[in-house]
C-alpha cells in the first residue's frame, strides 16, 4: 500500500471528483503505478479531514472511469496507465482532407477530460462489445435528448434515436420514404454526401433555386407542383458548402409550404449546435413532417459516427430502428457510451465551445489573408465558399494546391441545378494548426493570382 494523498482538492469541482481526477493524473505521471493499493477509504478521509462517504464516492468514480478496481476485503488497486502518452503515428496522420472537418482540440485539459471518457469506456468494454439496441439504450437516448434541447428540441423520448452517423441515417430514412425513381428536392447547391446517398437509391434529385438566404419559397412551391416529390432535404444552418444560414422568417415560410403540401422534410442540422445563436430548427414548426438529424461529426467528432435523430412520430422511429437494424445493425455501443459520458460530465459541451471559438478565429484568419478575392464565410463555419477570379479555373487551383494539407473541393461536387461555376469549398479545420492554416492560406492567395503563380 502506498501512502498516497491528492496534491490538492481546491479545483473548483466537488471533492469526490477532485480526488478521482488526482488519481487519474497521478497514474498518468507515473506517481501511481499498476497494481498499487490505494489507502483505505477511512484512512484517506481522516488524512484529508473530509467525510468517509466523499472518499468512497471518489473511489467509485475512479472505478467507473476504469482507473482502479476494488476487491472486498483486499482494498482498491490502481489498474495501470489507462491512457497512453505515446500516440501511434499511423493513427495520428490519418485524415481525409476531402471532408469538411472541425478544428481539433489542442488544450491539454480538454484532451485530458476527453481521455477520461475513454477510461470509462474501457471499464465497461466487455458489455459494450455486445449486440445492442438499433437506436440506443434509454440512457443514451436521454443524453441525446439533453443534447438536442440546446436546439430547443424536447420531443417525446419515443421519437429520439441514436443512429450510426448522418449518412447512414439519411440512407435509412430514404429506404423508408422513397422507392427508386422517386423525386427528392434539395438546395441548388447542396451537400454532396446527400447527393451520393440519393444516387445509391436511384432517386431523381432536383435542385431548388436559392438566394443568399437559402431556397426561395416560391421556387420550392413551383418545384413541388411540377415534380411531386417525396421529400425535401435541407442543410439550413451554416450550409455546406455556402456557409449560409436560413433566417427564421424564411424557415417559417418553408414550413408553411411543407404543411400545405404534406411534404416530408429531412433536416440535416450538422452545424446547428455550433453558433451561439442559430435560428430554431424547421422541425419545431413542422414536427410531424420532419426527420431531424443532429449529427455529431461537426460539433464533437466525425470518428464517432453518431447522430441524434428525431423521427416525425413514435411509429416512424420504430420504422427507423427496423431500417437501421437491416442496414447497419446498430450504432457503435462504444461510441454511444463515450458520447453519453461526455454529455453527462460536460466534456461534450466543452468540445462544442472549443469548435465554436476556434472556427471563428480561423474565419478571422481568412479575412486577414484573402483580401483580394470574393468568398462567402460565416463566423463559425469550418469552410469558405470561394468565387475564383477571372482567368483562374477551379482545376488550376486544385492542381496548384495538390500537395498542400488543406481541403479543396470544386463546385462540381455540390451543384444540382445548373452548370457548376468557378467556385471552390476551402476547408479550414482538421488536423492542421492555426499556423499551418495561415501558411496554406498564404499559398492559396498566391495560387489565386492570374499569371503570377510560380509553383
Amino acid at each position: 500500500m502506498i501512502d498516497w494523498i491528492p496534491d490538492t482538492l481546491d479545483t473548483g469541482k466537488p471533492r469526490y471528483k477532485a480526488i478521482a481526477d488526482a488519481i487519474a493524473e497521478d497514474i498518468r505521471t507515473g506517481r501511481l503505478n499498476d497494481g498499487v493499493r490505494l489507502p483505505p477509504q477511512r484512512q484517506l478521509a481522516a488524512k484529508l479531514g473530509i467525510d468517509f462517504t466523499t472518499v468512497s464516492r471518489a473511489y467509485a468514480e475512479a472505478q467507473a472511469r476504469g482507473h482502479v478496481e476494488s476487491h472486498v476485503g483486499r482494498g482498491t488497486f490502481v489498474k495501470g496507465r489507462v491512457v497512453t502518452d505515446r500516440p501511434d503515428p499511423s493513427r495520428v496522420g490519418e485524415a481525409d482532407l476531402a471532408m469538411n472537418m472541425p478544428p481539433e482540440p489542442e488544450d491539454p485539459e480538454l484532451r485530458r477530460r476527453m481521455q477520461e471518457g475513454v477510461g470509462y469506456v474501457s471499464a465497461n468494454l466487455i458489455g459494450l462489445l455486445r449486440y445492442q439496441s438499433a437506436t440506443g439504450s434509454e440512457r443514451d437516448r436521454v443524453a441525446a435528448s439533453s443534447w438536442l434541447s440546446m436546439r430547443g428540441m424536447v420531443p417525446a423520448l419515443e421519437r429520439v434515436a441514436v443512429t450510426p452517423g448522418a449518412h447512414a441515417t439519411m440512407a435509412a430514412i430514404l429506404s423508408i420514404i422513397t422507392r427508386p425513381g422517386d423525386t427528392v428536392l434539395c438546395e441548388a447547391i447542396t451537400y454532396p454526401g446527400f447527393r451520393n446517398v440519393a444516387g445509391r437509391f436511384r432517386l431523381n434529385l432536383v435542385g431548388v433555386e436559392m438566394d443568399k438566404d437559402g431556397i426561395l419559397p416560391e421556387a420550392l412551391e413551383a418545384a413541388i407542383l411540377e415534380h411531386g416529390p417525396k421529400a425535401l432535404y435541407l442543410n439550413p444552418t451554416l450550409q455546406n458548402p455556402t456557409t449560409l444560414t436560413i433566417p427564421e422568417d424564411r424557415r417559417l415560410a418553408i414550413a408553411q409550404i411543407l404543411r400545405r403540401h404534406d411534404l416530408t422534410l429531412i433536416e440535416d442540422d450538422a452545424y446547428g449546435f455550433i453558433p451561439t445563436k442559430a435560428p430554431a430548427p424547421i422541425a419545431l414548426s413542422a414536427p410531424d413532417l420532419t426527420w431531424h438529424i443532429g449529427g455529431l461529426a461537426k460539433c464533437i467528432g466525425a470518428g464517432l459516427r453518431l447522430a441524434f435523430t428525431i423521427a416525425p412520430s413514435p411509429r416512424c422511429a420504430r420504422h427507423l430502428a427496423q431500417s437501421i437494424r437491416a442496414m447497419c445493425v446498430m450504432p457503435s455501443p462504444l461510441s454511444m457510451a463515450l458520447v453519453t459520458q461526455w454529455i453527462e460530465d460536460g466534456t461534450a459541451d466543452s468540445i462544442r465551445r472549443f469548435v465554436r471559438a476556434e472556427s471563428a478565429a480561423r474565419q478571422a484568419l481568412v479575412a486577414e489573408i484573402l483580401t483580394n478575392v470574393d468568398y462567402r464565410g460565416t463566423e463559425n463555419a469550418f469552410n469558405i465558399w470561394l468565387d475564383l477570379p477571372d482567368g483562374v479555373s477551379r482545376a488550376d487551383v486544385v492542381a496548384r494546391m495538390a500537395r498542400r494539407p488543406i481541403g479543396l473541393m470544386p463546385s462540381d461536387a455540390f451543384t444540382v441545378l445548373g452548370d457548376p461555376r468557378e467556385q471552390l469549398r476551402i476547408s479550414l479545420g482538421g488536423p492542421s494548426s492555426r499556423e499551418t492554416l495561415r501558411e496554406n492560406l498564404n499559398f492559396l492567395s498566391d495560387a489565386l493570382t492570374p499569371n503570377i503563380f510560380m509553383g
